[in-house]
């Protein structure tokens, strides 16, 4: 099982659509959502980042996923890109396998020096 999290802002290509063409866009978006819950794809929530969030991320929306496998988020990657998402929002993912927070702190207490992990 894999978390995927999507964080977004809107483009100025979004801003430039009518509220009619937005609305159009949202709907085919929403038919598309519901096919992923076909293929077990659990939508957990969607919202807008908190102005107050301490060490908020610079993206106000964002949507966290649910995803029975890398090969059906990789399919979930490819549908995105079907819709042209990216060409309305800016956007970054996360994803990775959902371990036990024993396994995720034993992580990283066990991390070495020379790891990619580490920032300044």
């Amino acid at each position: 099982m894999y978390l995927y999290v999507e964080q977004w802002n809107v483009t100025q290509k979004w801003m430039e659509l009518s509220k009619e063409e937005r609305r159009a866009y949202m709907n085919k978006v929403g038919e598309a959502i519901n096919d992923l819950q076909k293929a077990g794809i659990e939508n957990l929530g969607w919202a807008m980042n908190d102005e107050h969030t301490p060490y908020r991320s610079d993206y106000r929306y964002m949507a966290l996923w649910k995803v029975p496998s890398l090969e059906v988020v990789e399919q979930f990657e490819k549908g995105v890109e079907e819709t042209k998402w990216h060409k309305y929002f800016s956007q970054v993912n996360s994803r990775g396998k959902i371990i036990p927070l024993n396994e995720a702190i034993d992580f990283l207490v066990n991390l070495e020096k020379h790891s990619t992990s580490i920032t300044e």
